[in-house]
């Protein structure tokens, strides 16, 4: 534990070409500053963590308390056995790569795991489910985070931190389609998307389509910080998910 008190958490980070400030223009690792600033709100403490060689992996989460995978580009298709959409994105190869390792050196080490947008897709791909490569009415306007209605799964592990139903940022296009093994939906927008996703047999691993650190509320960061502070913590009985019409 490090310090004593402040959990170590990871967060992956972007890799960009030319990234600009003051008189500079250089390639970057960079993380919008939400991340590490929820982290602390929620009493961690953040480690940046560009993508590196894959095989570094478990010894990078065996450092760590806990971890987030962080929002950014669309999973490459091949990674689901999938041709690419017209509308899907570039592939951000280095970033697969290297965060799938992390997921499945945590998932290894069962050690708390929160996965953000693309996070929560990437979990889902690493545990063999397969993405919706493009989706209506959850990016409005571009570079603009939305916000709209998420309701949780009674009995999750996200109902456990977040009981009511709730408004959340969220600027996404994908989202998950036949779920990973293991997996449970834990959240649903209105319109039916699987807003949330969790693993029950996991010490801690929860996944969110939405935007946590463009939000006020701590508590989906502060349930990962706890875990993390508290090693082996007890596992929750999720009830049997309802299917979307039932939400």
């Amino acid at each position: 534990m490090t310090d004593g008190s402040r959990p170590l958490i990871g967060v992956s980070t972007y890799l960009e070409s030319a990234a600009r400030w003051g008189v500079w223009a250089l390639d970057a690792a960079l993380l919008p500053v939400g991340y590490p600033r929820l982290v602390q709100r929620a009493g961690g403490l953040a480690a940046m963590l560009p993508p590196d060689a894959p095989e570094h992996a478990a010894a990078t989460v065996a450092r760590l308390d806990g971890l987030v995978i962080a929002g950014g580009p669309d999973v490459e298709p091949v990674r689901y056995g999938a041709e690419p959409d017209p509308r899907t994105g570039p592939p951000a190869r280095e970033r697969d790569a290297w965060e799938l390792a992390l997921i499945e050196a945590a998932l290894a080490a069962d050690l708390p795991l929160l996965g953000i947008c693309r996070g929560m897709q990437l979990l889902n791909v690493a545990l063999g489910g397969t993405l919706t490569q493009h989706i209506e009415g959850h990016a409005e306007v571009v570079g603009a985070f939305g916000r709209h209605p998420v309701k949780p799964v009674p009995g999750t592990r996200y109902a456990a931190a977040v009981e009511e139903e709730t408004s959340v940022p969220a600027y996404h296009h994908q989202a998950v389609d036949r779920l990973g093994t293991g997996l449970i939906p834990s959240a649903y927008a209105t319109d039916g998307t699987v807003e949330a996703v969790e693993l029950p047999s996991a010490n801690w691993v929860l996944g969110v389509q939405w935007h946590p650190e463009m939000d006020e509320d701590v508590r989906v960061m502060h349930a990962l910080v706890t875990a993390a502070h508290t090693p082996g913590c007890a596992l929750v009985t999720a009830v049997h998910p309802p299917s979307p019409s039932g939400v």
